[in-house]
């Protein structure tokens, strides 16, 4: 049987990034005068990228801007964001073991994320992680942004992997759906930046510490 190749999502799954990610999000809205978000609020508005964030936030606080002044917030953020990311952000508990265990059996990952590449790239490295990965694939990387599947599909083909033999592992309903319409099996883990309880959304498994993840690949690999 091939060993699978492993997609992760990055924010939530792989790393808790959001203390920098939040931290950078209300330096960005002191500088507009905007009240700072809370913790908890900004922390479940993550997974969908930095933009999206800084428009729920601003929706949030009942307040409107243009388009233009989104962009410019946006620029705002990912040039703080590019000198702070891993400032606070650290890898979940037992993450670099079982990357071990899986690839002892041949395993070979990637990284399918909403956040841009060269952040993900540099987070990464920081992390002393990068060379774990056979492609680490972000929004702009095709252009394209989960849930839409065709990300998946070739993240999956830049690490030389098949989506027959591979599985998704994130935090959010946004990559069950993209496993989904990819036809991929899909590993929740819950320690994530999920607003309600990510088991509801029907992965196929649900994890709560990464040293249960080489047993559910290999149930899952013995589907597939």
């Amino acid at each position: 049987m091939a060993a699978p190749t492993i997609v992760f999502d990055l924010d939530g799954t792989l790393v808790d990034t959001a203390p920098d990610l939040i931290d950078t999000l209300n330096v960005v809205f002191a500088r507009e005068g905007f009240p700072a978000v809370p913790y908890e609020a900004a922390r479940n508005a993550i997974g969908s990228g930095a933009k999206a964030m800084i428009a729920r936030g601003v929706e949030a606080e009942g307040r409107v801007v243009s388009p233009a002044k989104l962009e410019h917030m946006f620029a705002d953020f990912i040039a703080h964001y590019s000198e702070h990311l891993a400032d606070r952000s650290r890898l979940f508990p037992g993450l670099t073991d079982a990357l071990d265990a899986l690839a002892a059996r041949g395993c070979q990952f990637a990284v399918c994320t909403n956040k841009l590449e060269r952040l993900s790239v540099l987070l990464l490295d920081q992390l002393e992680l990068t060379n774990r990965f056979a492609a680490i694939c972000g929004q702009d990387t095709f252009g394209i942004q989960k849930p839409d599947p065709e990300i998946l599909r070739r993240t999956v083909a830049a690490a030389g992997g098949t989506l027959q033999h591979a599985v998704m592992i994130g935090d959010s309903i946004i990559d069950i759906r993209t496993a989904r319409a990819a036809g991929v099996p899909v590993i929740a883990v819950d320690f994530g930046y999920s607003e309600r309880p990510v088991a509801e959304f029907g992965p196929d498994r649900t994890i709560s510490h990464f040293k249960d993840l080489p047993e559910s690949i290999a149930a899952i690999s013995s589907a597939i």
